[in-house]
């Protein structure tokens, strides 16, 4: 449902006097020296703080939505112009707009006031031998007041590829509103989510606003290419632009529902694996060798046979070993957690899912790890028959693996059990197993200040609490950012479920986009209120 605010302020209920000498800063006060205490705070605090103040917070707001609302159509023009450059990271001879991009941002933060360093990362090589340089990491700052948390937001301005041709409805890289839904390359994932952040920034200075806290910003342009160069820099600025961050916040991922916000605190990691099994140095004829040798294809599907029984359980030994024990705490989450099973399976293009309820597939997404079979390289894949006998082929398969399930206790446990395999199999041909990728899974603390001012901001803007979600799939960004700053991390995605990141007609509603920027300006103020109360109860309990 839409802010009642947005509405009446269409429809001119709102006169003057109500934005008449409303003051240009919050005065905080302490409710509670816990955590918990400080989620009840907004029941508390009409009974502690007077009503004047009550009525300032609320026409403070009310004063930075009809901004936002009133100036939505040169935040749209904002993005209309940055989903224009064709900065897809994937494609070689498009990085010269992946940097142009990168500048584009730079100069957004410029015009907000913000100090920006461009880090230059040098250069990286592709498969071919050519060197290419690498975008610069934009590293900026807005604010160094002492007194204020430091809030950093991570985004990314690089795109996955898309042409006309691959079943757009429209032009990609031209934003076009349909049906109020912005269709456009990066409209979603990223573009979109970072420049709502800024707009967000933006209004406060518009209405001349005492800034709730102090903001840094990482924007990255290689993102969608494995954000090469990025942890190595983090790593640098450790001690650095990092010191003073208190809260980090990342928008790249979507709500599970089309209509009902959510955080996420999780996310699977993934270790990717290569079987290799090889006969001799040269393909064979199937006429000529065909019934006389142990074929390598044979002695492959049976491995990739061997891992995964018909209800998905993987049958590597002490793999679910690992696993964290699902707490009554978290499994009450998903009772309330919004899920249309039947939308999702349309979705999909499948008729059956393993699971027939709601809390059985999100667990089953987000909760354990699954394995899951990519493809066969060697084999002969184009249309037609080739009567080939390949003398070496390599499996993929991966698995997405969750907390508390350490990467090398996995590797090992596959490897052993795929060699114990192929020796019962009595085959002269050689095994080879290898894990050349292994993400780590990620996950937060739901009582942490940060999400309880995320969940507070929510509830403001959109009348209803969020759900509280994972991630099936991986996002290396996250765990980086936790493990190396050491600081709360949370993942507050604006988009809906629909919004087709990746996919064909990607597009952000211009709700969602609007909306997304009001929730982050009540963000940062939410923010301040939790981490001044916080800073109070410290000193309080040191004192005593």
């Amino acid at each position: 449902m839409k802010h009642c605010v947005t509405s009446c302020l269409s429809k001119g209920v709102f006169s003057k006097f109500l934005f008449h000498n409303v003051p240009r800063c919050f005065l905080f006060r302490v409710s509670s020296p816990t955590v918990k205490a400080a989620e009840e705070q907004g029941h508390r605090e009409a009974e502690m703080s007077s009503s004047s103040s009550s009525s300032s917070s609320s026409a403070l707001e009310t004063e930075i939505f009809q901004y936002i609302d009133l100036h939505q159509s040169g935040f749209v023009e904002n993005l209309e112009e940055w989903v224009a450059v064709e900065s897809d990271s994937v494609q070689p001879d498009l990085r010269k707009e992946v940097i142009r991009m990168m500048a584009l941002a730079a100069d957004r933060l410029k015009a907000l006031g913000a100090t920006v360093n461009s880090v230059n990362l040098g250069s990286h090589q592709l498969p071919d031998g050519q060197n290419l340089p690498l975008p610069p990491v934009i590293l900026a700052e807005l604010g160094k007041d002492p007194q204020k948390p430091t809030v950093c937001f991570y985004g990314h301005v690089d795109v996955q590829p898309a042409k006309k041709d691959d079943g757009w409805k429209t032009d990609p890289y031209t934003l076009t509103e349909i049906n109020g839904n912005l269709y456009g390359r990066g409209a979603t994932d990223n573009k979109g989510p970072v420049l709502a952040w800024m707009n967000a920034v933006e209004t406060f200075i518009a209405l001349k606003l005492a800034m709730p806290v102090n903001f840094k910003f990482v924007i990255e342009g290689m993102e969608e290419a494995g954000s090469l160069g990025l942890e190595q820099l983090l790593e640098e600025e450790k001690q650095y632009f990092f010191a003073d961050v208190d809260y980090v916040v990342i928008s790249d991922n979507l709500w599970l529902s089309n209509r009902k916000p959510a955080l996420t605190y999780g996310t699977r990691g993934n270790a990717c694996f290569f079987v290799q099994v090889e006969s001799g140095d040269k393909d064979l004829h199937s006429g000529t060798f065909g019934g006389i040798i142990h074929e390598p294809m044979t002695d492959l599907i049976a491995l990739l046979d061997s891992l995964v029984d018909p209800t998905g359980y993987i049958r590597i030994p002490g793999i679910y070993d690992g696993v964290a024990v699902l707490t009554e705490e978290e499994k009450k989450l998903y009772e309330s957690i919004e899920f249309d099973l039947e939308e999702h399976k349309n979705n999909s293009g499948v008729k059956k899912f393993l699971y027939d309820n709601k809390e059985e597939i999100l667990l089953h997404l987000w909760r354990y790890p699954s394995l899951s079979i990519h493809g066969i390289e060697g084999a002969f894949h184009e249309p037609g028959i080739k009567t080939v006998i390949p003398a070496k082929v390599i499996g993929k398969f991966s698995i997405r693996q969750v907390p508390h399930m350490d990467l090398s206790v996995v590797k090992q446990q596959v490897v052993e059990y795929l060699e114990n395999v192929f020796s019962k199999r009595k085959s002269p041909n050689k095994l080879k197993v290898s894990m050349p990728l292994g993400a780590k899974p990620w996950v937060a603390d739901i009582n942490d200040p940060l999400y309880i001012a995320a969940k507070r901001a929510v509830r403001t803007v959109f009348r209803e609490d969020p759900d509280f979600i994972r991630d099936g799939s991986t996002v290396p960004i996250a765990r980086m950012f936790q493990t190396i700053t050491q600081r709360s991390v949370i993942m507050l995605p604006i988009g809906a479920a629909d919004d087709g990141e990746h996919s064909q007609n990607e597009k952000i509603s211009r709700y969602n986009y609007i909306e997304g920027t009001k929730v982050f300006a009540v963000l940062f103020l939410e923010i301040s209120k939790l981490h001044g109360q916080l800073q109070e109860a410290s000193n309080t309990k040191t004192d005593n």
